[in-house]
Parts: structure tokens; sequence; C-alpha cells
């Protein structure tokens, strides 16, 4: 499968497309679309390469991870696929904005489909697996290509760092143990692509993250 990338809104969050280019299925994950150029930079990509979307997946339902999602949702006509974990942080998107000092009028996010550990999204002729990370929130999950060699992360792991655990749902230790057991186990060639920030590799962070060494 092919991955494109877009760096939206204030919080720099990286909203992946991931895509079948034999099929055209494609998901959307973490859209932080905010405005409406970075809607229609999103439609201008879709629809110029005859990608029909299939999946809107969360990797976690902080708020700008998920302020996205309601136009996604309508606009493609697909629901939203995330672990339940978090579904009390999507019944809170409110309260999230008004911690964020964000003056807009914020849909609740509910779960269409709910996403377990070891669950397998099909994406035209491609997969994606879903690897639970808890720690930065409850119901944070990575979602990894094993035949292209690539991981989603989302604010789990970063280049040189990992997610903060002072939001709501989030745990250091539980967190810390999540990446070690669920993701350094992956090939140190697969290339990582987290929530913000650059892309980096699992053998890079096992040699340098100075949070796992």
């Amino acid at each position: 499968m092919k991955i494109a990338r877009f760096e939206f809104s204030l919080f720099g969050i990286n909203t992946y497309v991931v895509f079948d280019p034999t099929s055209k299925e494609c998901a959307i994950i973490d859209p932080g679309i905010i405005s409406d150029e970075e809607r229609q930079a999103m439609e201008n990509f879709v629809r110029s390469n005859g990608l029909h979307v299939t999946q809107l997946i969360n990797t976690h339902l902080h708020i700008d991870h998920a302020i996205g999602n309601e136009w996604i949702r309508s606009n493609f006509s697909v629901g939203v696929s995330a672990h339940p974990d978090d579904l009390p942080l999507g019944e809170r998107m409110s309260q999230q904005a008004s911690m964020f000092g964000i003056p807009l009028e914020i849909d609740d996010v509910s779960i269409d489909t709910e996403l377990k550990d070891g669950d397998i999204i099909k994406i035209g002729n491609g997969e994606l697996k879903v690897i639970h990370v808890p720690g930065h929130s409850q119901g944070s999950i990575a979602l990894y290509d094993k035949a292209d060699g690539f991981l989603i992360s989302g604010d789990a792991l970063f280049a040189g760092s990992i997610g903060r655990t002072d939001l709501p749902g989030g745990n250091h230790s539980q967190l810390l143990n999540s990446i070690r057991r669920n993701l350094m186990t992956l090939p140190d060639d697969t290339i990582v692509y987290p929530g913000h920030g650059p892309a980096t590799t699992i053998g890079k962070e096992k040699r340098s993250n100075p949070f796992l060494i």
C-alpha cells in the first residue's frame, strides 16, 4: 500500500491517507482537519488520485486527531473506527476543545466500528493490523502494514520521544510497557509514521530514543 501525509491544524497533526493503488480504496487516519483550506486539500487529493474512501480510523480520540471526523464522515459517507476504550474521550470533545482554548463547536465522536488488538483492517488488497498501545490514552492504537513495512504510531511513539501522559487517559509506565512490548518487537527497518513530527524507524528508536534506552 501507499501512504500520504498531510500536516494539518494548529496542532501540527499528521493526517495520513493509506491507499491501495490497484483497487483505489483508501483509509483516512486521524483527520486533524479544521479549515476550509485543509478540507479542500484532502478532497483534492482523494479526487485527483481517483480514490474511494472506505475507512475513517482514529488512533485515539484526543481532539487534535479527531477534530475533522464529522467532516470526513459526512463528506465521504464513512463511519468512525476506533478502540472502544477511548469512547469517553469521544463523548467529551467539547470539554477537550475548552481545555485547549478552541473557540469552536465540536461534535462529539461516536464509534461505529470498534477496533481491538489483533484486528485486521482491509484496504483493497492491503491490510493494517491493529496494535493496542495504551498509555497516551487508554484506547490508543497503532496500525501496522507488515507487507509494506510501516507503522502508523499515533501519539504513542515519536522520533526521539514518546507521547505525553498528562492528558485524560494517560499513564506513563503503561505507555512505556506498551511501546516496549508491542512496538519495539517489530522489525528494525519498519518505518514509523507518528502523529506529529517526522518519520523514523523502529531500529533507530531502539538505539537512540532516550525514553526507551
